[in-house]
């Protein structure tokens, strides 16, 4: 059966956005191209899960690549918004490599009530974030089993959990 892998920007406070509308939340993000390629190699996915509010932010960013030849091709997105819950079921159930989900916080949130994911990586960004959107608001206490963490030379962490 196929994984769910859950991969977000966090504070230290938990947050994976601020509550600024101009900059889509991420002004505090602290980019680094090497922890971009460490979480890439966490594990190999072929689908990709994204709310609403993700899929316009990304696809207003990447849309222009598409006259690239070799940039990014959305030509097989589906949209579903029925019963996220009963989709990912069937999508774990289907061959193929992992399933990702990135940002997204209701999606995350779901399927963690759901118990539908199976591994949680974190980019830890180092800023203590006095407000914005809870990653896990009304989620359960869920214990998680590290696999690893690394630190990075911009201040992000990078854990890597799975579901005990």
């Amino acid at each position: 059966m196929r994984k769910v892998r859950m991969q977000n920007r966090i504070s230290i406070a938990g947050f994976f956005a601020s509550l600024n509308k101009k900059t889509n939340g991420m002004e505090w993000f602290v980019q680094d191209p090497d922890i971009e390629k460490a979480a890439h190699k966490l594990g190999k996915a072929d689908t990709l899960i994204l709310g609403k509010d993700t899929f316009v932010l990304l696809q207003n960013t990447w849309a222009p690549m598409l006259t690239d030849p070799k940039a990014t091709d959305w030509d097989n997105t589906t949209f579903d918004d029925s019963d996220v819950i009963g989709v990912v079921k069937k999508l774990k159930r289907r061959k193929g490599a992992d399933i990702m989900i990135m940002g997204s916080g209701s999606v995350v949130q779901q399927l963690t009530k759901a118990g539908l994911i199976d591994e949680y990586a974190f980019i830890v960004t180092p800023i203590i974030a006095g407000e914005g959107k809870r990653l896990f608001r009304d989620v359960s206490q869920l214990k998680l089993e590290l696999l690893s963490t690394r630190h990075f030379a911009s201040g992000n962490v990078l854990s890597h959990f799975r579901t005990a």
